[in-house]
């Protein structure tokens, strides 16, 4: 092992209990060993997961939120006593290891409960709310503090939870935290006075206007979380280990908006005076550890890290409120193993708190230590599949049911969290099949064959590997996605699969092959305006084949467009945005976190974005622009950059050999090209 790497693998205790190494699997929503959306229950896929990554030398796991009260249903967890049962041999298995294992409980989720659009359209009808009670209690899921309005659907006003209910809950901790122990867990995490979940908008001054003995004062507002760890030692012991999930600061400027890095701002939640008083506070009401990052749904980027923000965005914040305590502070938020050690190292933190790069790569630690790490497959941040909470103008959340129900799901490797859907199965008849693109879609293609037993070849036009991604890849802060295309190069070199570089296949009956998998990505799409021949398309901007001057008009505010602006934009450039929708970004799949840091960053920065307008010409020193009105104006620039999207591009049509995967078949993002490889190459 690397010599910077050694603080990371030194032990260290929480409370009573030694952790082998300094690394936290911190806990992600739908990692629940209790089951998510359906009703609680030992879940076996949730256990398989964890417990091959304890085999690969992590430290310390802390699963996902298990719901004190199941979200369907509305059955307590320690009424499930077979459950528990279940759970109390897992941990025997997980001890083998030498790993050590808390479980993460919630009180809920209030007014940051992610209704979507269905749900909403059902909590608003008196009837229908009345009549869905039993199995959706929606008025329960989105009871908070006070009347408030709810993050994901504002025209939606919270009611306020009873003392009642407070006490319920907190009987439930203590209930819930005792069987644990019976289990064999190793302690139990309370979640949350972080991230802007129900405990955190109880201690925070502008979602919490009680008048009771839960409102108002910096103890009234703080005890609810007091209770909760004061009943779980009652029940447990003292020295029974109980961890907070924290955040230091909210970074949020009001309802919806939250502060980016760098920006001078009011801050109306939790500021760093109050935190450094919190954590002392907190530490003598009973934890033992505090897991924090920063941030709330307000500002969600904080919690749930874009590959926009800084790596190690949280660690100065949270190396800072470590002086406050003497009990252990671990730091999450795209740390870095390099500086996390060097964190620990300088005893600024004690442990490093890694969430997706586990989704992405279980044995990424393993490969640490043995200093294999350009093996190590990156987590690139997109949120695509383990948490594409999807909201914008007019929408709640647009996420699917299905992604709903099953979170924590991996957008590049489609094994994680459903292994028994996607899985290597030898092939029972080897064929000689080619693959007909370089891309991420046919190199993951490839490999699944390969894996399988096939005789594979590679056909690509251009001299490497990466295809589209290339592009997607080259703004300066997509260093995870250039890791990625390096790894993929370096992976489909470990098997028998003959690439061919160079090689462009114009006709299918050239190729010596059985099955044909065409992999070769979409175009840029045109638009029919005049003057677009002064126009550029995003990839010849992306690839560095057209320069821009110093004011450049983007035509289009999707995801694409967006980070085109805001790659402009760190190189100084003055970009302005154009689009036709009421709102940047407004498609499904992408995650809160991600729009809404582009979203703020440009208001924080007045980046000029003009909504409900459409382009009418491009000229040679600017665009004429359309309102929603129908009145033109004109905007001026130097370069005009085209971001409408793509059109699939395949080489020839699906045929009884002929398979289409990626771009080709379906413009999406990484999750529906990896997936869809997959779905073929798993078939053939």
């Amino acid at each position: 092992m690397n010599q910077k790497y050694e603080a990371l693998f030194t032990p260290w205790k929480i409370g009573n209990v030694e952790i082998k190494n300094r690394i936290v699997l911190c806990p992600m929503g739908g990692t629940s060993l209790f089951g998510w959306m359906e009703p609680n229950h030992f879940d076996k896929e949730a256990a398989k997961f964890f417990l091959e990554r304890a085999n690969n030398n992590v430290g310390l796991i802390i699963p996902g939120i298990a719901p004190l009260k199941d979200t369907l249903g509305g059955r307590w967890l320690w009424q499930n006593k077979k459950m528990f049962e279940e759970l109390k041999p897992y941990m025997e298995e997980i001890h083998k290891t030498g790993a050590k294992l808390f479980v993460q409980l919630t009180a809920g989720m209030g007014r940051s409960w992610a209704i979507t659009d269905h749900v909403m359209l059902l909590h608003k009808n008196p009837a229908l709310r009345a009549i869905a009670k039993p199995i959706l209690d929606t008025s329960y899921q989105l009871a908070s503090p006070s009347e408030l309005p709810a993050r994901w659907a504002p025209e939606i006003t919270t009611r306020a939870l009873t003392v009642e209910e407070i006490e319920e809950i907190v009987e439930a901790f203590a209930k819930t935290a005792k069987l644990c122990k019976e289990a064999g867990v190793d302690g139990v995490e309370v979640h949350a006075v972080h991230e802007g979940y129900l405990l955190d908008q109880f201690t925070l001054k502008y979602t919490n206007k009680r008048t009771d003995e839960y409102g108002g004062s910096f103890e009234n507002r703080y005890r609810f979380a007091t209770e909760v760890v004061t009943a779980i030692k009652a029940a447990c012991g003292e020295d029974y280990p109980v961890s907070l999930r924290y955040s230091v600061e909210s970074k949020v400027k009001d309802f919806g908006v939250g502060a980016v890095p760098g920006e001078t701002y009011t801050e109306i939640g939790r500021d760093m005076e109050e935190s450094e008083k919190a954590v002392k506070y907190l530490q003598d009401a009973g934890y033992d550890m505090l897991n924090a990052d920063n941030g709330t749904y307000d500002s969600w980027y904080w919690a749930h890290p874009p590959q926009y923000m800084p790596q190690n965005c949280n660690l100065e914040d949270v190396a800072h409120i470590k002086q406050f305590v003497d009990i252990p502070v671990v730091c999450a938020g795209r740390m870095d193993p390099e500086a996390g050690a060097k964190a620990v190292a300088e005893g600024r933190i004690d442990g490093v708190g890694v969430a997706r790069q586990f989704l992405a790569d279980g044995a990424w630690v393993t490969k640490l230590m043995e200093d294999r790490l350009e093996e190590i497959r990156p987590c690139i941040c997109c949120h695509n599949a383990c948490f594409n909470f999807s909201h914008y103008k007019g929408v709640a959340n647009a996420q699917d049911f299905g992604d709903t129900c099953h979170l924590a799901r991996c957008a590049l490797v489609p094994s994680v969290m459903q292994s028994d859907k996607y899985k290597i199965v030898p092939a029972k008849k080897p064929k000689k099949i080619a693959v007909i693109g370089g891309g991420i879609g046919g190199m993951e293609a490839a490999i699944v064959l390969a894996k399988r037993g096939h005789s594979v070849t590679l056909y690509e036009k251009d001299s490497g590997l990466g295809g589209i991604f290339i592009a997607a890849a080259a703004p300066s802060f997509k260093e995870k996605d250039r890791d990625l295309i390096r790894w993929y190069e370096r992976e489909i070199t470990r098997y028998p699969i003959e690439i061919k570089l160079n090689t462009e296949v114009k006709e299918l009956a050239s190729l010596d092959a059985e099955e044909v998998i065409i992999a070769t990505g979409a175009t840029a799409r045109k638009i029919p305006v005049k003057g677009a021949e002064y126009a550029m398309d995003a990839t010849e901007y992306l690839l560095g084949t057209k320069t821009v001057g110093e004011n450049v008009t983007i035509i289009g505010g999707g995801l694409t467009g967006c980070e085109i602006a805001y790659d402009l934009y760190l190189q100084g450039k003055k970009p302005t945005i154009i689009e036709m929708k009421d709102d940047l970004i407004a498609v499904k799949g992408i995650c809160l976190a991600n729009t809404s840091f582009l979203r703020d960053f440009f208001a924080a920065n007045k980046v000029p974005v003009y909504l409900e307008t459409k382009l009418g010409e491009v000229l040679e020193d600017g665009v004429i622009a359309i309102d929603k009105a129908g009145n033109s104006f004109k905007i001026n620039a130097d370069s005009v950059i085209l971001s409408v999207g793509y059109n699939p591009a395949p080489l020839a049509p699906k045929g009884k050999h002929v398979h289409i995967v990626g771009d080709a078949n379906k413009v999406g993002n990484l999750r529906t090209v990896i997936w869809n490889a997959w779905d073929v190459a798993m078939k053939l």
